[in-house]
């Protein structure tokens, strides 16, 4: 058998599903895309309010994010242009400041943890003594556990916990550090903070994330002849001896490989039916979840933050986006709360209000947003806890394949999981159709 008698679906046109796909194509094995939404992205997609382009959530790309951003160049983006790049920088406005500056790794945050504006010289030391331990590990960690627990043990200060770790872990992992895990938050240091200095920076889009990889995707596998289905969700996935049948509302289709690339919940769904799948089903039911709250507020186009990117301590707001100084969206400011906490009891206009006096009290803003938006994900990731048990991206099935930033991987629940999931399923497919033309 050859490549020519592969034909693989994907089920999800989010960047897991994309980004299988797009590697797909790139390997000349015929593809389809099935997205139940008009639109391309998942949880990473843009979305239009007020004659303003948004998205459903700010997101943050590291540039050790290296899948990612090749898979954005291979189909046709500019990583120099489609991104502000600023130096690792966290901000916690009026209490605490630590900048990278531009030297060779791991020297840069070495000199940004001692030279950190807000912690005493004890705990500037305590945190670069942790990093060095972690590093002596090859940052691993005997048993996985919480990262509170991780911390207390190299006792790191309240102080230092406030104001250095637990931004990074929830900003990381989207889950508090009481039940985050230790291990998966040390895989994130490892190659952000101890590879390349440029592994380390910033990246914010100066684009949609639906323009950002899955629109431009789209193009990629068309032109590559693949075929890309928005508004066509899989209602039932039906197993045949040498392959699978995919039935929408529009028809059904016969493929060799199936490839689920939707959410947990989602996937759960189709796959239960199946006895088989039991185990899997299970691993995905097993999982908790976290939610994302983003603010947007349209301000002035003269109102602008000291920063492109700047926290709050101890406030509703956890981490501020200027879109004026990122993608030249004069005025509009995103304020995200990442993972559980005391405002999912409030009203979408009760937080909003919060936040907007939050912005009046750090910042001097006199002048109301002429405009607010609340965008809440309530479970935008999974809750990444210690020693998870993630489902794997080859199922029982052999040709039906799990994609997405909940399967099995060293990162939490980010872009590049995602990716790295995706393009994981079609090297398996790819497996498959060398191994079958012998």
């Amino acid at each position: 058998m050859t490549k020519g008698f592969f034909n693989a679906a994907v089920i999800g046109g989010g960047y897991a599903g994309m980004a299988a796909a797009a590697r797909l194509a790139e390997l000349d094995i015929p593809v389809t895309v099935f997205e139940s939404a008009r639109q391309l992205g998942g949880r990473a997609r843009g979305v239009g309010y007020e004659n303003t382009q948004l998205d459903n959530g700010q997101h943050l790309l590291l540039g050790c994010y290296h899948q990612t951003l090749a898979l954005i160049e291979q189909v046709g983006g500019n990583v120099t242009e489609d991104f502000l790049h600023l130096p690792l920088q966290l901000e916690l406005h009026g209490h605490f400041s630590l900048k990278v500056p531009r030297l060779p790794a791991p020297f840069h945050l070495l000199f940004a943890l001692l030279f950190a504006h807000g912690l005493s010289f004890a705990e500037r030391l305590s945190a670069a003594r942790f990093m060095q331990a972690m590093k002596n590990n090859n940052f691993k960690i005997i048993k996985d556990i919480s990262v509170r627990s991780l911390l207390s043990e190299h006792k790191q200060s309240p102080a230092l916990i406030q104001k250095l770790w637990e931004p990074l872990c929830i900003a990381a992992l989207n889950t508090p550090l009481r039940i985050a895990s230790g291990q998966v938050l040390l895989n994130v240091l490892r190659d952000a903070l101890n590879q390349t200095r440029s592994d380390s920076d910033m990246l914010l889009p100066r684009i949609n994330f639906t323009a950002l990889f899955p629109a431009r995707a789209e193009k990629y596998i068309k032109r590559r002849g693949g075929h890309v289905l928005t508004s066509c969700g899989v209602e039932q996935l039906l197993p045949h001896e040498h392959g699978f049948e995919i039935i929408t509302k529009r028809g059904s289709l016969f493929f060799s490989h199936v490839i689920c690339a939707t959410p947990p919940v989602i996937t759960a769904k189709l796959l239960r039916p199946y006895p088989a799948l039991a185990p899997v089903v299970a691993q995905i039911d097993a999982l908790q979840h976290q939610p994302i709250y983003t603010v947007y507020l349209q301000y002035p186009a003269s109102v602008r933050l000291p920063h492109p990117m700047l926290g709050l301590h101890q406030r509703y707001s956890q981490w501020l986006f200027d879109k004026g100084q990122i993608a030249g969206q004069d005025g509009l400011i995103a304020a995200v709360i990442s993972a559980e906490g005391l405002h999912q009891e409030l009203s979408q206009d009760e937080l909003a209000q919060r936040v907007i006096a939050e912005l009046k009290d750090e910042f001097g803003f006199s002048e109301a947003p002429r405009w607010y938006k609340v965008i809440a994900e309530k479970r935008a990731t999974f809750a990444c806890t210690p020693d998870l048990n993630r489902p794997a991206q080859q199922t029982p099935r052999a040709n039906l394949l799990l994609a997405g930033d909940y399967t099995k991987g060293d990162y939490p629940a980010t872009l590049e999981g995602a990716v790295q999931s995706g393009i994981h399923c079609a090297e398996i497919i790819e497996q498959d159709a060398i191994s079958n033309s012998h």
